[in-house]
């Protein structure tokens, strides 16, 4: 009898235990998501994601130069405050279109003292020449700060990374575009279009993301948020 209640003792010791166990991991992967911490799996699908919102602190990521330098954001060392607006890459049509409208305002933003940095999942040499010419004649005077996150590092931390479709791959391939290198062909992963706004505690105080790659923050609310993270 005794050795039975010493040995119920002990299992029940080992659930506790490993019930425990599994509540810490569950925790922490929930934080994890929350975050947008470089560990979390890339979502299934667009309408899976988990973008931050505001209020979070903004994570760190290393993106590239066009030269293929590293550039790595630090939210807690921001000089300035800065927009970070995610975009799929120079194939996608709607991602020239919403770079050429936001040329109406960058300049007005730029002088609020906020920083403008967009992040293509491009690889770096693609970054400006994969634009259609309209939209590279329309940004080429405005010194736009495209960097290549064909790692996917910074959409993969910002929360709004997904599995891209295989025939998604294929169709931009079949169509003769360059996507050799880039976050969709090398990772397999797109970014959900976005705009987050950091200020330089490093707190996120504006996140938008919408699933529907066909719509995009517009240019003149742009101007907005900017205004209420400008140091001035």
């Amino acid at each position: 009898m005794g050795s039975s209640v010493a040995r119920y003792g002990t299992i029940k010791k080992m659930l506790l235990g490993l019930f425990a166990v599994t509540m810490a991991m569950s925790l922490a992967c929930s934080l994890s998501i929350q975050h947008g911490h470089a560990d979390v799996p890339v979502a299934a699908s667009a309408v899976e994601i988990r973008p931050l919102r505001a209020g979070q602190d903004a994570p760190r990521f290393t993106v590239e130069t066009v030269h293929g330098d590293p550039f790595h954001f630090e939210p807690r060392d921001l000089e300035r405050p800065a927009i970070l607006i995610t975009f799929r890459g120079g194939w996608c049509p709607y991602c020239n279109m919403h770079l050429s409208e936001l040329r109406h305002v960058l300049p007005d933003i730029r002088q609020m003292d906020v920083d403008v940095l967009f992040l293509s999942g491009d690889r770096p040499d693609l970054l400006y020449s994969s634009l259609n010419v309209e939209t590279q004649t329309d940004i080429g005077d405005l010194d736009y700060a495209i960097l290549s996150d064909a790692k996917a590092g910074a959409a993969i931390a910002l929360g709004i990374a997904f599995r891209a479709a295989d025939e998604t791959i294929q169709r931009r391939r079949d169509k003769g575009q360059d996507i050799d290198g880039s976050a969709m062909a090398l990772q397999g992963v797109l970014p959900v279009p976005s705009v987050f706004a950091v200020d330089t505690d490093g707190i996120i105080r504006l996140a938008y993301s919408n699933v529907d790659y066909k719509v995009r923050f517009p240019a003149d609310e742009l101007l907005d948020v900017a205004a209420r993270i400008s140091p001035r």
